[in-house]
């Protein structure tokens, strides 16, 4: 049984880091889509309308970061919620660019899950 049908979306450019975290998020309920880069995240955003977190790494290649994709989440999806994660930069709830959580690396996947939960019923 899918916990609330909450759906996430994990952008995350190194695969088994990207692995790790899904089969968590799936473990504990959730369904789970993974992305390597924000260029595939944003195309499947604009097929989904079901996606209710977003959970990016800060560092990718491509055309924008992590970063620049959460605030092209929230200009065009703005109902998702975003969870940023990165394990070269320091940041925190307060200081990320758009309303959000933020988990150093490496990060814990009970606090994810806890995170994702929390954030998922709100929507």
């Amino acid at each position: 049984m899918k916990e609330n049908s909450i759906t996430v979306l994990i952008v995350e450019d190194e695969v088994i880091v990207r692995m790790d975290i899904a089969h968590a998020l799936e473990a504990a309920g959730f369904s789970v889509l993974e992305a390597g880069d924000a260029d595939e995240a944003i195309a499947i955003l604009s097929e989904r309308d079901d996606i209710q977190v977003l959970f990016t790494d800060i560092d990718m290649p491509g055309s924008m970061d992590g970063l620049k994709l959460a605030a092209a989440v929230r200009d065009r999806w703005p109902p998702i919620k975003i969870i940023v994660t990165s394990g070269h930069r320091e940041m925190s709830d307060d200081t990320l660019p758009v309303e959000g959580r933020f988990f150093g690396k490496p990060y814990h996947h009970k606090h994810i899950i806890k995170a994702v939960r929390e954030m998922g019923m709100m929507n």
